[in-house]
């Protein structure tokens, strides 16, 4: 067995294992965005194959001291199903950290439906807030009047408000111009809807309230980022999840996961739209320590309101 990092020559063997691991979801793509990829790659190969794969790509998030960190995401990760079983990912994920401390990442981020496998190599869960739930039979027009879906004219605005609703929340991904054009559109694809809602802003002007982004698979709906112009925008907050609950009953979809920080504008909301909906905290993220102290990463994961949003994912 031999573990080193991958070359030019292994993109066509990584892109079948990620498409044998993950389907048509796009990680070959996004990987290939990272001008760095193949020195932040790490392989198993045996007889010249490629059994397993961990990806690491440095990313600057927010923490809960009001600075900007380098964090180093962890994802991509595949095995294929022969190989599984063997402690790859364990060793290449160990491997991993050693090249993201040389890097200066102060500490590591993933999410994984595995934590075991990563606990044992120094990662530790932390919890994330969510609410699940039954779609009411119907959403009165009149709780969502004046939302629609996002047009491509609104990004500029969009991403200054993102902007705002997150310079003082931990775990948030600071974007880039090129985060929004290159990769939420594979993050937010034709399963998703932007839905945005206007104010008037200083002057008159028309300006964004707030957004929210909702994905539509097959089996349930799933709300994965808001903004808002002002933390304490609960009307706004409940017309955008009445109208991504009118969409997905719409779309014909019955049940509802909400992924959004706990904060008071989305309990409002949540309460009064779903009032039989469970709130359940859940594990799938994990952090790990490198070069900052564990309690200052544990601040950060654990802050209240911290979020980390499906479309910063890597």
């Amino acid at each position: 067995m031999q573990f080193r990092t991958a070359t030019p020559d292994d993109e066509a063997s990584l892109a079948d294992l990620w498409r044998t691991a993950f389907g048509a979801a796009p990680v070959a793509a996004l990987w290939r965005r990272d001008p760095g990829r193949h020195g932040r790659t790490f392989v198993a190969v045996e007889d010249g194959r490629i059994l397993s794969v961990v990806h690491c790509l440095p990313r600057p998030v927010r923490s809960a001291a009001g600075t900007v960190e380098r964090v180093g995401c962890v994802g991509s990760v595949a095995t294929l199903p022969r190989a599984r079983g063997r402690g790859l990912v364990k060793r290449l994920a160990a491997d991993a950290a050693e090249a993201m401390t040389a890097d200066g990442c102060a500490w590591s981020l993933l999410f994984t439906g595995t934590p075991g496998v990563y606990r044992s190599a120094g990662w530790e869960t932390f919890p994330a807030p969510s609410w699940h739930g039954a779609l009411p039979a119907a959403v009165p027009a009149a709780e969502h009047a004046g939302v629609r879906a996002a047009a491509p004219g609104d990004l500029p605005r969009l991403m200054a408000l993102r902007d705002r609703f997150d310079r003082d929340r931990p775990l948030t991904t600071v974007r880039t111009e090129e985060d929004w054009r290159r990769r939420l559109p594979h993050w937010y694809d034709g399963s998703c809807v932007t839905l945005v809602t206007e104010r008037t802003g200083r002057g008159g002007a028309a300006e964004p309230g707030g957004f929210v982004v909702a994905r539509l698979p097959p089996e349930r709906a799933e709300i994965v980022e808001i903004a808002l112009a002002g933390p304490a925008e609960s009307a706004t907050a409940r017309a955008l999840l009445a109208a991504a609950a009118a969409r997905a009953r719409a779309a014909g979809r019955t049940g509802i996961v909400v992924r959004l920080p706990d904060v008071p504008a989305v309990r409002d909301a949540v309460r009064r739209l779903l009032p039989s909906a469970e709130a359940v905290t859940e594990h799938t993220g994990m952090a790990r320590p490198l070069l900052a102290p564990r309690e200052a990463v544990r601040a950060t994961v654990t802050a209240p309101g911290a979020m980390h949003w499906f479309g910063d994912s890597f």
